[in-house]
């Protein structure tokens, strides 16, 4: 039988287990789930992200003239050594709010000879980590990050004025703000804050960061990059309202076995990506409803390219928030006025609320996945019968407070999930009269206090 939504409602409102009974007993639909159990901490962390804190990151930002990779490290005052030094005090006075919990490091590294590094330069990334502290979760990390390097129309000018508000004082300003309201709290998994450098010049601070990760075997699980997200206004109109969300679909890994499988069987929009950026959306309809993050399917935009990309070329799942509406005039220009117009990436062209609203989701987002439980591992769709059934298995979540699973599932062109339904602390599902031929299925795990975690899509295994 199928529950009425108020049926759902009062539920939810009760203890978790008289919900567990009530969701085994039929399917829920999206607009059911908006009455699942919110997190009254997730909300007040959104309220608390301050749009005049944020302000005040990027004007120091840019007050620093140029943030160019190449530009000087010893200048108190001028380029990219007083931005990093900066940066680095931030996250330290962030971290003596933690009670001991996050730490900060300047990860720095030389950078060859490259055709944007004409000498070898150390590059160095400003990082604040916030230590999970569920024994079986801390080792899963997430990051947020910006980069906060700039540049001018040339992009080996090193002493040209390179406010850089936007691109990408803006996505630093969301990776500090986010530290700064989640640094009080405590998660299972642990959180990285992060500002790297040589994005414009060859995204070699975060190719190196991933770099460092995968060779440590570090479990990231979900990877954020936040760039150019300060203005609603762009060129061709405005969007005051939505950040754009660009996840890839096929994995940029993917092997060719994995290649061989996905086109047997689909899975071209069920990347490890695809399911984090999913994830993103359905938890920002929740705790942020005001600001739509916009599902973009594709890596990134055209001739463009951000710092996601080298922890995709590793093998994690990552995303990219960037504003709708871009405008190329105050992007990698020098600040000049031309036939009336002003060129430059200042501080004026940056809506300090809009940058405030692209945080909310960050911190939202970053919450529920620390939060809540990781996706599960090994999930697999049977094909050992012919049947009209879909049978599911997965291997059970390492976390001591899995309350149980959610077997998922959509039309095979719907772009979201679309319907759910509780299974129990059960590690196989047979969902009967749906066959897997005419729809996509998944598995996500939930936790006693109704956190979910994101999707599995499930490989086909005998």
């Amino acid at each position: 039988m199928a529950l009425s939504p108020l049926a759902l409602k009062r539920a939810y409102k009760s203890a978790f287990p008289l919900l567990i009974v009530f969701l085994l007993a039929g399917v829920l639909t999206p607009a059911a789930e908006a009455d699942t159990p919110r997190d009254p901490d997730i909300d007040a962390m959104v309220r608390q992200v301050d749009a005049r804190a944020i302000g005040r990151t990027i004007a120091k930002l840019v007050s620093f003239g140029t943030r160019h990779t190449l530009s000087s490290q010893d200048d108190p005052a001028r380029g990219i050594g007083a931005a990093r030094d900066w940066i680095h005090g931030e996250f330290a006075r962030i971290a003596a709010t933690s009670g001991g919990r996050m730490t900060v490091e300047k990860q720095s590294f030389v950078q060859p000879v490259s055709p944007r590094v004409p000498v070898p330069t150390t590059i160095t990334n400003v990082v604040a980590t916030l230590r999970g502290s569920q024994d079986a979760s801390a080792g899963r990390t997430y990051v947020v990050s910006g980069h906060y390097d700039s540049r001018c129309t040339d992009v080996m000018d090193a002493t040209c004025d390179a406010p850089g508000a936007d691109d990408d004082a803006s996505g630093v300003a969301v990776a500090i703000e986010a530290a700064r309201v989640m640094a009080t709290r405590t998660f299972d998994a642990t959180v990285v804050f992060m500002a790297v450098a040589g994005e414009e010049q060859g995204l070699y601070g975060s190719a190196y960061y991933a770099q460092q990760a995968r060779q440590s075997n570090t479990d990231i699980q979900g990877m954020f990059t936040n760039d150019i997200v300060g203005s609603a206004d762009g060129e061709n109109g405005s969007a005051p309202g939505a950040v754009r969300v660009f996840s890839e679909g096929v994995p940029t890994s993917e092997t060719p076995a994995q290649a061989s499988v996905r086109q047997s069987v689909g899975g071209e929009n069920d990347g490890v990506s695809r399911q984090l950026a999913r994830f993103v959306r359905e938890t920002a309809e929740r705790y942020v409803p005001w600001f739509d993050a916009s599902l973009y399917y594709r890596r990134d935009r055209y001739l463009r390219g951000g710092d996601q990309i080298p922890f995709l070329q590793q093998g994690y799942p990552a995303v990219r928030f960037t504003e709708v509406h871009e405008d190329y005039r105050h992007q990698h220009q020098d600040v000049r006025v031309e036939d009336g117009v002003q060129y430059g990436d200042l501080t004026r062209f940056v809506e300090t609320g809009y940058v405030a609203r692209v945080a909310q989701v960050n911190v939202a987002a970053l919450a529920a996945l620390a939060r809540g439980p990781r996706a599960p591992v090994r999930a697999a769709i049977v094909t050992s019968r012919l049947t009209n059934d879909t049978d599911l298995r997965w291997d059970a979540n390492p976390e001591p407070d899995v309350a149980g699973y959610e077997v998922v599932w959509r039309g095979t062109t719907e772009p979201m999930w679309t319907h759910s339904r509780f299974v129990g602390n059960v590690t196989s599902y047979t969902v009967e009269g749906l066959s897997k031929d005419n729809y996509q299925f998944g598995v996500r795990a939930v936790d006693r206090q109704g956190h979910r975690g994101p999707v599995s899509y499930p490989a086909p295994a005998s």
